[in-house]
């Protein structure tokens, strides 16, 4: 089964295709496999380090000997029940104080928006007297349209009636 002449092998285009889809797929899923068995290998490596001691108030704060470089200052603090209690303290008066300066702004917040809802409500106030006064305007400008009409048609009456009147007595329109 030889492929046409000058073509490709499909039994090679098969295995390069296979080839690549395998490079594809340990590209893609390489690096995280790595990361988790390094991980798992890691914590199975650090189970034998015997656990380290601490004795804070021995040790200044800010100089630890370089034998304690891999102990923090807070693992010596869950130790100690008097920082611990200050650490504990310190935490509740930070949550307090943002606590009162979110009350405060929360407060302040409420004083700007009834100050805009006061201002919109005059603004309201406002535009409803400049509307009524634009309504009771129309209302007089109809009134004395209506009227304008009416005294009109009057006059047009009035004038029918000399105009025959005239007419009856010899008066012609040029």
């Amino acid at each position: 089964m030889a492929g046409a002449p000058g073509g490709l092998n499909p039994r090679l285009v098969k295995a390069l295709l296979v080839a690549m889809a395998l490079g594809l797929a340990a590209y893609l899923c390489g690096p995280p496999l790595y990361w988790h068995l390094a991980e798992a290998l890691g914590r199975a490596s650090s189970s034998s380090c015997p656990a380290c001691s601490c004795d804070c108030a021995s040790q200044p704060l800010l100089s630890l000997p370089k034998e304690l470089g891999n102990v923090s200052f807070t693992d010596c603090a869950k130790r100690d029940p008097e920082v611990s209690e200050e650490m504990e303290k310190s935490v509740t008066e930070l949550l307090t104080e943002e606590l009162k300066l979110r009350e405060s702004d929360a407060i302040d917040g409420r004083r700007h928006a009834e100050m805009m809802l006061l201002e919109a409500k005059k603004m309201s106030s406002q535009y409803q007297k400049e509307a009524d006064k634009c309504s009771s305007g129309m209302d007089t400008c109809e009134e004395a349209r209506e009227r304008a009409e009416a005294i009109f048609l009057e006059q047009k009456k009035l004038t029918a009636l000399w105009q025959m009147r005239a007419r009856q007595r010899g008066w012609k329109q040029s």
